[in-house]
């Protein structure tokens, strides 16, 4: 199983973002869950970033909302960065 670390400003930016999108809660909670169990599982939609945020990743938590994180598989954890919608976790 692959470890979770949430970075400080994940910490915030989740707290915001659930207290603006209560209905989103079992989403999150279940794409972080896939995330632990298989990071490459088809229905999270992982893909590399490219320009600005090269070497990180981002996995679908609904159509519109991201998650932003960077895969470090060889030491077995993922560090979750950001959570928003699209314009907003590929913000320049």
């Amino acid at each position: 199983m692959i470890r979770l670390v949430w970075a400080n400003t994940f910490a915030r930016t989740a707290r915001k973002f659930l207290k603006r999108n209560p209905d989103l809660r079992p989403e999150f909670e279940h794409t972080l869950k896939q995330l632990e169990e298989n990071p490459n599982h088809p229905a999270l939609r992982l893909h590399p970033l490219k320009g600005r945020l090269a070497g990180k990743h981002a996995v679908s938590l609904t159509y519109s909302h991201r998650i932003v994180l960077i895969l470090a598989l060889s030491e077995g954890e993922i560090v979750l960065l950001d959570v928003g919608t699209h314009d907003q976790t590929y913000r320049p």
